[in-house]
């Protein structure tokens, strides 16, 4: 069987033996819409539980439109001129409206790299800002969620009459799915609500996991925070193909709007798995989500829900950007432990600590499985520093594979990792 695996932006096909496969997980065909600023005008002229966004910014002055970092491939090209269209109507200046770039505690993109993802176009007519989460005397403190969460904002959000959020609703690792209320807190929340909102507690909850929002405490705490906003928001989410492009968008009320395009992608990537394999076989979906290792950790998680325990996860991921911008904690968590079990002990005793729910998550897998990682850009020392297996190509990473788990393995395909749910029968 030859089955493509996503690689930065081409597939590696690899080649595998029909007995092993015990199946190959990909989640329901999406197609793209033909016009995709028609569909998302349409959205925002007929939106879910809210007035259209026209009416809605009618005789506001001070706007923000929060949009995704760069490691999202959210199709903003698309997505924001009719965003803008709806604001000129309703009467709004250029320089009335601002972009808040919802980083968390990703390191801001230079200037170049921000014109890619948002546009030539919008970047020279709109301010853009760029949130940091560290910087105190930037941020607004609004509250104490019932989680014990401390929520500060970008202060551009409380100086806001109308904060329109943008993004895309994908599966997401801890918090359920992406999208909606993620925009606020982790997108322009301050560090400290970001680190209790990720948490040791939270990121061990058994619900704290990909596909799940109802029970999910980091979910149930970021609506909590998103509702102590005090400006009126309005959502415009999107949902795109395996292609980049965008199938649905759903406009208006944050919360209607955004579970009504997660009950609607519920139904193609919630995938079925007749059980555990010895082997899976993911990538971490292409770029620009497998640019780093610190994003990569979201494919092998997809991979430890359907590993058996001592099996191995074998995930593509191009990473040229190595380890990740400003995660260098993240990796010194990794390589300063003895055993990934070293790691959850460490970020328990000492936390917070910047970036460890990445390496929570991955020390959490790796105490189940082993992790082979194929990628041709980060040192190979490296990689067994962070108790990982390297692997230069796809047939050193498969004989390494076999290596671990026998020749007779059975082995699971999750082509895009990220962005399949799947679900073990029983």
């Amino acid at each position: 069987m030859i089955v493509g695996i996503p690689y930065g932006r081409v597939h590696i096909n690899l080649s595998l033996p029909d007995e092993s496969i015990l199946a190959v997980l990909s989640p329901m065909e999406l197609k793209g819409v033909a016009d995709e600023i028609r569909t998302v005008r349409d959205a925002l002229e007929n939106p879910l539980g809210s007035v259209p966004l026209s009416r809605m910014a009618a005789g506001k002055r001070r706007v923000c439109i929060v949009v995704s970092d760069y490691t999202r491939a959210t199709p903003n090209r698309s997505l924001l001129p009719p965003i803008i269209e709806s604001l000129r109507k309703a009467g709004l200046e250029m320089d009335e409206i601002k972009i808040l770039v919802a980083y968390g505690l990703h390191k801001p993109a230079p200037k170049k790299e921000i014109k890619e993802f948002l546009g030539n176009e919008v970047v020279e007519e709109i301010d853009i800002v760029s949130h940091n989460a560290e910087d105190e005397g930037n941020l607004i403190y609004l509250g104490e969620t019932s989680f014990g969460t401390r929520v500060s904002v970008n202060r551009l959000i409380d100086e806001s009459d109308l904060i329109i959020l943008t993004g895309l609703i994908e599966p997401h690792f801890f918090a359920g799915y992406s999208g909606g209320r993620k925009s606020i807190l982790p997108g322009v929340a301050g560090e400290k609500a970001i680190f209790d909102n990720h948490s040791f507690k939270m990121i061990m909850h058994p619900l704290s996991r990909y596909g799940v929002l109802d029970g999910n405490p980091i979910h149930e705490d970021m609506v909590e925070a998103v509702k102590m906003v005090r400006a009126a928001k309005y959502l415009v989410n999107v949902i795109i193909d395996r292609k980049h492009r965008i199938v649905r968008a759903f406009a208006g009320d944050l919360f209607e709007a955004h579970l009504e395009g997660v009950r609607f992608l519920d139904k193609y990537v919630k995938i079925r798995a007749p059980s555990r394999a010895d082997i899976v076989i993911t990538s971490n979906g292409g770029y620009p989500l497998d640019r780093d290792l610190y994003q990569a950790v979201k494919g092998m998680a997809t991979g430890e829900m359907i590993v058996r325990r001592g099996g191995v996860i074998v995930i593509f991921a191009e990473c040229i950007d190595g380890i990740g911008r400003g995660h260098e904690e993240f990796h010194r968590l990794m390589v300063e432990a003895k055993t990934p079990e070293d790691v959850l002990e460490r970020i328990r005793r000492e936390e917070p600590i910047k970036d460890q729910w990445e390496a929570q998550i991955l020390a959490r897998i790796l105490r189940d499985a082993r992790v082979i990682l194929m990628t041709k850009n980060i040192k190979h020392s490296v990689i067994e520093e962070m108790h990982m297996i390297p692997a230069s190509n796809p047939e050193e990473a498969l004989e390494e594979a076999y290596r671990i788990a026998g020749r007779d393995s059975k082995i699971i395909v999750v082509p895009e990792g990220p962005y399949t749910i799947p679900v073990v029968k029983g």
